[in-house]
């Protein structure tokens, strides 16, 4: 934004001190003078005797002397605003030349400003604070950006070169190539769709709603119920009402990939799946843990983030976008919630999300 040039504010400020201490020097010579004039005319009064006026007398007498005590005043009030001015902004220049190393796009530079704790201080711990999710969140979309070129660019190539081997053979069975392009094109669809997915929850542009996780939780296992006997893996729901608000569509979304990865990373045969819901004081809890093969803590801190996948896939035929923990992540956090990942010493994984409870009026309604 251009805008005309003005004063600075440590000018500003220099002028401020000045004035206030002239207009302080003022109004104590002033005083001083009427005290003075008063007394030389009581004085006067009774004695009896015949002088000049004395308002006249007072002028000439503290006039000058005044005139100099108000231009030490002036000059004092400059040199010492200035110098104090100088002195109470310097943290404002350390804190404005961050700034516009930030806006040059270096986000690793911090103020780190030192001393005790005061008005400046908590500025610029804020706006360190601030630089430094601001160069987390960048690193993770430009990380985001380069994997999902990655995913993009195999499906499309894919596609070129069964196109490329079709053109060049007029005799191959186009009903072959026919299936394979869908194959490809329906895992292209799919990354594309939990992109969109996964955009629109960062974005936070839903409306909260009262949601049960436990209904929730029931409409997404019934929906993958077929998914889990076909490949044997028992699938149980329990636990109680676990109010919350959100988006009910984006909570099924979350559940639902929590529940279809349990069942694909699972065992070859025989594995469980158990889905619990439950409240704490503040939070509504939903717990989705699995049997599987035994998970390192240090992989399970990588699972949450996009096109990370733990274990191979043991009951589908697709490879997966590799969004689905990214997605239920980002959702979590859309919700104002947290998400935690912790291996099972049998082996599989126990995924704990916990959301904000709806609050209470205090008759415990909503």
């Amino acid at each position: 934004m251009d805008r005309q040039r003005g004063l600075s504010v440590r000018l500003k400020l220099t002028l401020s001190y000045a004035g206030f201490l002239l207009l302080a020097g003022v109004v104590l010579l002033a005083v001083v003078g009427v005290f003075l004039l008063l007394s030389g005319w009581l004085r006067t009064n009774e004695s009896g005797a015949v002088r000049a006026n004395p308002v006249i007398e007072f002028v000439r007498a503290f006039a000058p002397t005044a005139a100099v005590v108000m231009v030490f005043l002036l000059v004092f009030g400059l040199l010492g605003g200035w110098l104090l001015a100088g002195r109470m902004l310097a943290p404002l220049d350390r804190i404005t030349h961050a700034t516009r190393t930030a806006a040059a796009g270096s986000l690793s530079h911090r103020i780190r400003m030192p001393g005790r704790q005061d008005e400046f201080r908590e500025l610029a711990d804020a706006f360190d604070m601030m630089l430094a999710r601001l160069e987390a969140h960048v690193a993770e979309q430009q990380r985001f950006a380069a994997n999902a070129s990655h995913e993009l660019r195999t499906p499309l190539a894919i596609s070129k070169t069964l196109i490329d081997v079709a053109r060049a053979d007029p005799h191959h069975d186009t009903g072959e190539l026919i299936d394979r392009l869908h194959v490809v094109n329906t895992r292209a669809t799919d990354l594309i769709e939990a992109l969109l997915l996964l955009s629109r929850a960062s974005q936070r542009s839903f409306t909260r709603e009262h949601v049960d996780l436990s209904l929730v939780a029931e409409e997404a296992a019934e929906t993958l119920h077929p998914l889990a006997e076909k490949n044997g893996v028992t699938l149980e729901t329990s636990g109680d009402i676990a109010p919350t608000r959100g988006s009910p569509a984006l909570l099924l979304q979350l559940i639902t990939n929590l529940v279809h990865n349990a069942i694909v990373h699972n065992l070859p045969e025989r594995g469980t799946v158990r889905v619990h819901t439950g409240v704490r004081p503040k939070t509504a809890v939903l717990t989705v843990e699995n049997t599987g093969e035994q998970l390192t803590p240090q992989l399970v801190t990588t699972l949450t983030e996009p096109f990370q996948r733990g274990t191979v896939r043991i009951h589908t035929d697709q490879a997966g976008a590799g969004l689905g923990l990214a997605i239920v992540k980002t959702i979590t956090e859309a919700h104002d919630g947290t998400l935690t990942l912790t291996p099972r010493s049998a082996g599989g994984l126990r995924i704990t999300v916990e959301l904000p409870a709806p609050a209470r009026t205090p008759t415990g309604s909503e």
